[in-house]
């Protein structure tokens, strides 16, 4: 007598298989039967049924590129995420600076830069509804912020500040400094803004954890394990989680590299994977952040970027960790057996991020390692095999990889050709024989898995995402990925980056990590793929969501 059987619809099992089961039973937190009408005979009185009613059953989603307890202090906050247009944000900012009168400072995140002229939003717009209070709000992809006068005031940022060495302060035409801060400028007001306590991590780590799992996700990487911007360090909030029995996923954390304190960081690194991993966290991997975003242009770049008339600048993006300390602090960290989590957008940090794992297998030897790269925004085409060669696992965000406001307005101006042709080349890479996986990087953009996986198969944002925008073409559609491909890259293929080598497949003797859509996505056309819905999600058999209509 088994304790869940599930049946009457079909299992994506995440392996190379020829037919697909229909049933599959679980027991003591494991699958120990997969198959047909034969699963069946193993249920007893007190066995739980799940009828699928004809709809799939699949792995536990893993998100191998996630800040969830960032993401869940901005809920707590002026969260702008849901929101579209300067307006918009101007009127939340507003009702949320009435509502917390009492509070010193105006705190918050989600703006869209495409909602701005040049992605830049002022000081003065924020101004006029915050007046003198200071007003800190990172935008969706943590890599600038929008603040106003008075935290200007109260940084000391004027036409006199220099740019720090990694990062931009936007400035008027006399440079007087206009309100948005990219990269590194952001910790100048960022530091001097109220820390996040203990019990708001706590509280957004709970309250992400409960989102995450209503999508399907049962295990997550988190990208930054350490000091970063305002929302401190998430690693208490995953010890007061786990010590409370109330972390429910598995979570790989990546601890930052601080791109300020060279190698001597090293040994603190190594005695931090001790101290903070607990029976649900492991500290296991080491975040290296190579450089920012095109939009700001400090993504880096082998040739310079465009000034959006197809003429070369001067700018070719910002490296953040010079090339000779990111090789020897590559091969120190993976002969102390970390895995590297190499952030990279622009081809040339690609470059620089393959070389120091090239290094790093040079001096050590190969181990199973699994280094991988997120992002993968713009990959020299030369680099593509280097991937499978190095055994190097490209981390897709895939919901980036369509055509929408700030790829067309923002990004690919700047680009140029052909370097435009060569972003997100997840079909190229699946070609090369490279190793894939996938990742949302939330709460830069959604955390559903399935909305990620449409835009990988059809290269289109699903209608339910676009924001007021009208349906674009599908974007260098040969580097579309085939659906069982994006399946497999956000279950097994994350969960091989996670080391959870038990999780991630629905197999005889797997951990019972597993979620029930509301539908079979292979029975329908491609565009419909993004409408799917997760309707249960079990970790260890044990149902940790359901929704109202499972």
């Amino acid at each position: 007598m088994v304790d869940i059987v599930f049946s009457g619809g079909p299992v994506f099992t995440a392996r190379a298989v020829r037919s697909r089961p229909i049933a599959v039973a679980v027991d003591d937190g494991r699958v120990v039967a997969v198959g047909h009408d034969e699963v069946l005979e193993l249920a007893g009185p007190r066995t739980e049924r799940v009828d699928l009613r004809g709809r799939m059953l699949v792995p536990g989603f893993q998100d191998a590129h996630v800040h969830p307890v960032w993401a869940g202090v901005d809920m707590l906050r002026c969260d702008l995420t849901d929101l579209s247009t300067a307006e918009q944000y101007v009127r939340r900012v507003a009702d949320y600076a009435a509502a917390t009168a009492d509070q010193e400072w105006v705190l918050g995140s989600g703006w869209s830069m495409s909602a701005f002229p040049g992605g830049t939003p002022t000081a003065a717009a924020l101004d006029a509804v915050v007046g003198d209070r200071p007003a800190f709000l990172p935008n969706r992809d943590g890599h600038g912020a929008w603040v106003s006068s008075a935290a200007l005031r109260r940084a000391g940022i004027d036409r006199d500040t220099p740019d720090p060495r990694d990062g931009r302060i936007e400035r008027d035409a006399d440079g007087t400094p206009s309100g948005t801060l990219h990269e590194g400028a952001m910790a100048l007001v960022g530091l001097i803004a109220p820390e996040t306590t203990d019990e708001e991590r706590l509280e957004g780590l709970l309250r992400a954890q409960a989102h995450l799992h209503s999508l399907g996700i049962t295990a997550w990487q988190d990208a930054i394990i350490g000091d970063y911007g305002d929302g401190g360090n998430p690693a208490t909030a995953y010890r007061l989680a786990d010590e409370s029995g109330r972390l429910t996923a598995r979570v790989v954390g990546a601890l930052w590299w601080d791109r300020n304190a060279g190698l001597g960081q090293v040994p603190e690194i190594i005695d931090r994977r001790e101290r903070l991993s607990t029976a649900r966290f492991r500290a296991t991997s080491v975040k290296i952040m190579q450089d920012g975003v095109p939009e700001n242009f400090t993504a880096a770049m082998l040739d310079p970027y465009c000034d959006g008339h197809g003429r070369y600048t001067d700018n070719s993006g910002i490296s953040f960790v010079p090339v000779e300390t990111l090789m020897p602090a590559a091969e120190q960290l993976d002969a102390a057996g970390f895995q590297l989590h190499f952030h990279a957008i622009g081809d040339r940090a690609v470059r620089e991020c393959l070389d120091a794992v090239e290094g790093a297998l040079r001096a050590n030897g190969r181990r199973d390692a699994r280094h991988h790269i997120a992002h993968i925004q713009v990959i020299h085409p030369e680099d593509l095999h280097r991937f499978r060669e190095l055994g190097v696992v490209a981390n897709m965000q895939a919901f980036w990889a369509a055509l929408e406001a700030q790829m067309v307005e923002l990004t690919m101006p700047f680009l140029g050709e052909p370097r435009s042709s060569w972003q997100y080349p997840f079909g190229d890479l699946q070609r090369s024989g490279a190793a894939l996986a996938m990742g949302s990087d939330w709460a830069v953009s959604t955390a559903d898995p399935l909305a990620a996986i449409h835009v990988a198969v059809t290269r289109q944002i699903p209608e339910a995402y676009r924001e007021g925008e009208p349906e674009h073409p599908v974007f260098l559609p040969e580097q579309r990925i085939d659906l069982a491909t994006a399946l497999t890259a956000y279950t097994a293929g994350s969960a091989h980056v996670n080391r959870l080598d038990d999780t991630g497949q629905v197999r005889v003797g797997a951990l019972a990590d597993l979620a029930v859509l509301d539908r079979d996505p292979f029975a329908g056309p491609p565009e419909e793929i993004g409408t799917t819905r997760v309707l249960q999600t079990f970790v260890d058999g044990r149902r940790v969501y359901a929704a109202d209509d499972a």
